[in-house]
């Protein structure tokens, strides 16, 4: 199953006075969906530390909703970028490039990242990124307070490519639902997961999965009805979903092309006790 050619990106602008207002976005108690039009100019932000940049943010946390992370698009011109970009010295991240090319340093090694490119950051690890070629850059930065546990060693940095890692079948699907895991699942050392899933046209997720992770999850691909709580969904390429814990969730690919998506979910964590910090 090869991997994509391009993948949905944000780009901006505004709405004229003439367009409906009309739109798909929703924020339930249990899902938020914000389609890719609600992705304009006027609901970028600026980052501190950050040269030629903005940013979508698209999630947070939030008390009462999803907890574990935040999510953003960052467009970054040529030559922009930033020398200190993560303020958190407990904050991991995972990068994920749709259009243009960075190049990320870590740990004194420069990587250029193509679409496609997947990099995992742990915390303190003192990394920078600059925009790389020649039309602006643009990537997921998915951010998430690492969990520590004691005897187990924090993760080092990790570069790849969807184009190079093969996904992995769910049993029984014939194929037609599958997962790019850029980590090994068992991997205790790792407490989120940042992968992609493909639906092949027609397939499903055929059950409504109701589980303890919270997820992110971005259209690179495609088109599908979800089943979000107690609702039917359409969303495609460039929308965004936002589920908090436990929120029911399953989907058709609507076709005529395949379906894919950028996941992030917690994983491989006792859960906290005594509040969100657990203290």
């Amino acid at each position: 199953m090869p991997g994509p050619a391009s993948y949905y990106a944000p780009s901006g602008g505004h709405p004229p006075q003439t367009d409906l207002l009309t739109g798909r976005a929703v924020f339930t108690e249990a899902y938020v969906v914000i389609p890719r039009g609600v992705m304009q100019d006027i609901v970028t932000s600026v980052l501190p530390f950050w040269d030629r940049t903005r940013a979508w943010i698209l999630s947070r946390p939030l008390s009462g909703f999803s907890e574990t992370f935040s999510q953003m698009i960052v467009e970054v011109a040529p030559g922009g970028g930033s020398d200190r970009p993560e303020p958190d010295p407990e904050a991991e991240g995972v990068l994920f490039v749709v259009e243009g090319e960075v190049t990320v340093t870590v740990g004194g090694a420069a990587h250029r990242m193509e679409p496609g490119g997947w990099a995992f950051l742990p915390p303190g690890s003192g990394w920078s990124v600059r925009a790389a070629g020649k039309v602006p850059a643009r990537f997921h930065w998915v951010r998430k307070r690492y969990e520590r546990v004691e005897g187990i060693a924090v993760p080092g940095p990790i570069f790849s490519n969807d184009r190079d890692v093969a996904p992995a079948a769910m049993p029984g699907t014939e194929g037609r639902w599958a997962t790019t895991r850029f980590i090994d699942p068992d991997d205790v050392a790792h407490d989120m997961h940042v992968n992609i899933v493909t639906l092949e046209p027609g397939a499903v997720i055929p059950f409504a999965e109701t589980h303890i992770m919270e997820h992110g999850l971005y259209v690179l691909e495609g088109k599908a009805v979800y089943r979000l709580n107690q609702d039917w969904v359409e969303v495609e390429a460039g929308d965004y979903m936002w589920l908090r814990a436990f929120c029911p969730q399953a989907c058709y690919a609507g076709g005529p092309g395949r379906f894919r998506y950028l996941l992030y979910k917690d994983v491989n964590r006792l859960p906290r006790l005594g509040g969100v910090l657990g203290r």
